[in-house]
This record gives structure tokens, C-alpha cells and sequence, in this order.
């Protein structure tokens, strides 16, 4: 509503618009300066998310309301507000363990860290590929060791499938929630956790098919449909490809390869 003039009664526009400034910030405004958070069900128990105007920041497991927003605070430089209701896509992400339309948030990240992240986000649900593989296709096939810290700085697990990402010796390996959350996610997504145990025992990181002459990660959905009779494991792609072998072109064992 308009003020007047106090000299001649006539309407004060600015001192209109400065009443206007007791008003609530508009929604849209205040989620361009805030962040939203939420309790979300999942595949693990206590989830929480937080979500800005650009899609979800971060993600955490067994946090309570404070440790959580401390720990969003030490990354992010934006007040934590509740929310009414999850961004649109997010439930399902969750469900499926697959993004679809769901937006993240992931300003803030060093170049290296978002192009580890893009690589582990190709990793098909009930596959795993090595920390060597992520770092190839992250442009830095050398830097295996960088890609794991990356991976556990994963603002957005789960939803960025870092638990997909195992040891160069085929061990299942650490993760942010801890490796029984890591066995427990893999086995959600039918990947046999006692066969790749066991092939990392062994020595065998890739298996292979004598019938088609192509070698496959183990947890490749060609690799599953190898016949007991006609299934051989290599410790290598060198000894696969010394015994005549090639490289599966779905899973892409070579990608591993240094550089």
C-alpha cells in the first residue's frame, strides 16, 4: 500500500516499496539463497537429503538432524531450510538406482572431482568396474589413488553410484557408509557378492566366454550369461588377450589399462 506525502497528502511510490520489504520473501527467491532439507526412505535407514533450486547437493545415511546440517555446512555456504516435500525424481532414483530426470547440484566441485563423479554415474546398476576404470574415463588414467578420495568426498551417493566402484584386485573395497552398506547395496542389485569375493581370492579379475572369445568384467550382464562349461577367468586383460581373448565392448575391461 502506498504512503503519502506528508507535505501535500499525494501517494509516496518509494515509501510503498519499502512496505513491501516487511513482506516474507517470495519462494523462488528464497530458494535461490537457501537449501532445502528432508528425511527420505531408501535403501538404507536414517537418509537425509538437502536440495537447492538447482537439484540435490548432498546426501547422507545414520546422521542425525545435527550432524547433518553441520556437516552440509562445512561444504556449503547456504542456510538449511525444511522442506515440504522431496524434489521431483528423487523417490524414484532412489528406488531404481538410476537418475533419470533427477537434477544434482554438484557446483562447487574441482573439475577432476565432478569427472570422476560423471564417470562412476555410467557404471550400469548390478555392475561394478575397478578404480582404474573410473580414472579413464575421468581423463586421468593415472591417477587411481585421486579417484578414490574423490569417490569418498561423493556429496550425492547413491545417487552418484560410488558403491559400484571396487578395488583394482577385485575386492568389493571401502565406502562412505562403510563396506557392509557397500555388500548390502551390490546385493539389492543382484550382483553375486560371494562370486566376486571369491574371484578376487583367487586372482581372477576378468572371465571370459570360449564360445564368443570376448572377456567381460564379472559382474557384466554379457559375463552372467556365460555357461558354467564354457567360463574361464584370467588374471589380466594381457593373459586374456595371450590366450586369444578380446575385450567385452559393453563392460570395456581396456579402459582400465594404464596409460
Amino acid at each position: 500500500m502506498n504512503r503519502t506525502d506528508p507535505a501535500g497528502g499525494t501517494p509516496d511510490p518509494l515509501a510503498g516499496e519499502l512496505a513491501e520489504l516487511a513482506a516474507d520473501a517470495p519462494p523462488a527467491l528464497l530458494d535461490r539463497i537457501a537449501a532445502r532439507r528432508l528425511h527420505v526412505p531408501g535403501p538404507l535407514e536414517g537418509l537425509q537429503v538437502a536440495f537447492t533450486d538447482h537439484g540435490v547437493a548432498y546426501l547422507r545415511a545414520g546422521m542425525d538432524d545435527r550432524e547433518f546440517a553441520a556437516a552440509f555446512r562445512a561444504r556449503f555456504a547456504r542456510p538449511l531450510l525444511p522442506a515440504d516435500r522431496p524434489p521431483a525424481g528423487l523417490l524414484p532414483a532412489l528406488r531404481t538406482g538410476r537418475l533419470g530426470p533427477l537434477r544434482l547440484d554438484l557446483r562447487g566441485l574441482s573439475d577432476f572431482e565432478a569427472a570422476v563423479l560423471r564417470a562412476a554415474a555410467q557404471i550400469p546398476r548390478g555392475q561394478t568396474r575397478p578404480y582404474a576404470w573410473v580414472a579413464r574415463h575421468a581423463g586421468r588414467p593415472k591417477a587411481v589413488r585421486a579417484v578414490g578420495s574423490a569417490l569418498g568426498r561423493n556429496p550425492v551417493p547413491l545417487l552418484i553410484p560410488c558403491h559400484r566402484v571396487t578395488r583394482s584386485d577385485g575386492a568389493l573395497g571401502d565406502y562412505v557408509f562403510g563396506a557392509g552398506a557397500k555388500e548390502r547395496l551390490l546385493r539389492a542389485e543382484d550382483v553375486d557378492v560371494e562370486e566376486v569375493t571369491e574371484l578376487a581370492r583367487r586372482g581372477v579379475r576378468l572371465v571370459g566366454s570360449d564360445t564368443t572369445g570376448i572377456v567381460c568384467y564379472p559382474t557384466c550382464a554379457d559375463a552372467r550369461r556365460i555357461t558354467p562349461g564354457h567360463r574361464h577367468g584370467f588374471r589380466d586383460l594381457a593373459a586374456a588377450r595371450a590366450a586369444g581373448y578380446r575385450p567385452c565392448l559393453h563392460c570395456r575391461p581396456g579402459d582400465a589399462l594404464p596409460a
